[in-house]
């Protein structure tokens, strides 16, 4: 079985596009989300991803997150997917630090999953897509080894790839539709039980 350090990662339009607009949606507080999937050998398939918080006051708070983990394991797992990866953006556009609440809750997801990513949202390289100059996703990967520390992957570019080439063209769109107004987490979800954190609606 590969570990993180050898896997290469390949996440669905779909999952990329909706973490990317979580961020947007909420441009001066940090958030968070799960990254859902399946292992079939050496590549971890990124088919799904569930936005978690955005208020300072939750992102931390296990009872929150706990709530979250039970409820979207039971979804996801009737559909053959389990929760592979974790993904954050800081809340300082400037900021690329990998803080400690992020590590504790990959270190969380790590413990079930060991090819387990976590990725962080690059700001700049989305800046740079909206001026179509780069077209990689625009995120850093770090993986866990048995060392404890999660690592920055220098060949992040390669190691994690969106499934479909055309993932930050139809991002771009999105953008200029302004959709991350449509976009859900579980924070909402909790104030309000009747908005769908799934996010149904969202590509339809």
């Amino acid at each position: 079985m590969s570990t993180g350090g050898e896997c290469r990662y390949v996440i669905d339009q779909n999952a990329y596009i909706k973490l990317v607009l979580h961020a947007l949606n909420h441009k001066t507080s940090a958030v968070n989300g799960l990254l859902l999937g399946r292992l079939p050998g050496e590549v971890v398939e990124i088919t799904e991803s569930v936005l978690l918080f955005h208020s300072s006051s939750q992102i931390g708070l296990l009872p929150s997150l706990e709530i979250a983990l039970i409820t979207i394991e039971e979804y996801f797992s009737s559909q053959g997917l389990s929760i592979v990866g974790y993904f954050h953006a800081n809340e300082r556009f400037d900021d690329l630090e990998l803080g400690t609440l992020a590590r504790n809750i990959a270190d969380h997801v790590y413990r079930y999953f060991p090819q387990a990513a976590l990725l962080l949202l690059e700001n700049k390289k989305l800046g740079a897509l909206q001026n179509k100059k780069d077209m990689a996703p625009v995120m850093q990967l770090y993986t866990r080894d048995s060392s404890k520390s999660w690592k920055l992957e220098s060949n992040g570019n390669t190691r994690l790839t969106t499934k479909e080439a055309s993932a930050n063209i139809v991002l771009l769109d999105f953008i200029s539709l302004e959709k991350w107004n449509d976009v859900v987490d579980f924070d909402d979800h909790l104030d309000d039980i009747s908005k769908d954190w799934l996010n149904s609606e969202l590509f339809k």
